[in-house]
């Protein structure tokens, strides 16, 4: 697509989509890719709008199913993991939309805007093509693993008493969460926790010069669903912890906000196990957690 000359009257997203066509050997998501990047006609732009409409729209789109479960009781209730509490009123829901917008816009728009500054300064990719499917799930799967162990010691070390009343506290608020919940924080907790999920990208960029922006995208929406189920509150018998070994799941994560203890890793169940911190009746069953 180097070699087409586009006509000095502004395009829009059809016109430019047609004119990607023209190139056979780009497939029909590297042809949209193409034709919002020669839209906007500024990479930094065309890259900041991509990952925050991206990120709302995963985020928010994941919420609804689990916002309809709660409001269906009659028909979710007996894959409810805390059965025996209410579930989330209206009002509930509404405060977490309006703050979590707040963070979204102050917090985490800033960082989003000087992203393709930093994907620059790290050597990441941003243009055509897109990497190969076995390139980018190698790589989505080993920023689960960083991502996991940073979460694990930072999270533990957010339930030392200073950190907690400063930073995290405002996250356990629910003690029976519900997907909207997962980016509830506090402005610290979200920069600091989103840390971990931004810079193992970067990192290996840097390392390699071998990592694309639509990589990063994958990845971050993955995270963001992961966390966004993980705090609803529901356990079915299809969940990815009944498939795969050490996924920790959403029951993992409720034990954690139930007994304010324990269960500190992101995606994952074998830190807590290894170091003794797995919260709950499992975690009495395996020696864990005594003070429970």
């Amino acid at each position: 697509m180097a070699n087409v000359t586009l006509p000095s009257h502004p395009m829009t997203y059809p016109e430019l989509f047609d004119v990607a066509k023209q190139d056979p050997s780009l497939s029909w998501p590297e042809q949209l890719w193409w034709a919002h990047y020669a839209f906007w006609d500024n990479d930094i732009l065309a890259t900041g709008v991509i990952t925050f409409l991206a990120h709302e729209v995963i985020y928010f789109g994941r919420c609804i199913p689990w916002i309809i479960a709660d409001a269906m009781p009659s028909v979710f209730k007996r894959f409810k993991i805390q059965d025996q509490k209410a579930p989330p009123s209206v009002s509930d829901q509404w405060t977490c939309v309006k703050y979590i917008l707040a963070i979204h816009i102050i917090v985490e728009l800033p960082l989003i805007v000087l992203f393709h500054p930093m994907m620059e300064l790290c050597g990441l990719q941003w243009t055509l093509p897109f990497p190969k499917f076995s390139t980018l799930a190698a790589q989505i799967a080993l920023f689960f693993v960083v991502e996991d162990t940073y979460h694990y010691w930072l999270h533990r070390a957010m339930h030392w008493g200073p950190l907690y009343r400063a930073i995290h506290r405002i996250h356990h608020q629910y003690a029976a969460p519900f997907g909207l919940t997962a980016e509830y924080a506090s402005p610290w907790e979200t920069f600091f926790l989103g840390l971990g999920t931004i810079c193992p990208p970067l990192i290996l960029g840097y390392v390699t010069g071998n990592v694309h922006l639509i990589t990063v995208l994958s990845w971050m929406a993955l995270r963001q669903v992961q966390a966004i189920d993980a705090h609803s509150g529901y356990d079915f018998p299809w969940s990815l912890r009944r498939i795969f070994p050490f996924w920790g799941g959403s029951d993992w994560h409720d034990d954690h906000h139930r007994y304010f203890w324990g269960n500190y890793s992101s995606s994952f169940t074998y830190w807590d196990v290894l170091m003794g911190t797995v919260a709950g009746p499992r975690g009495k069953a395996m020696g864990h957690n005594p003070r429970r």
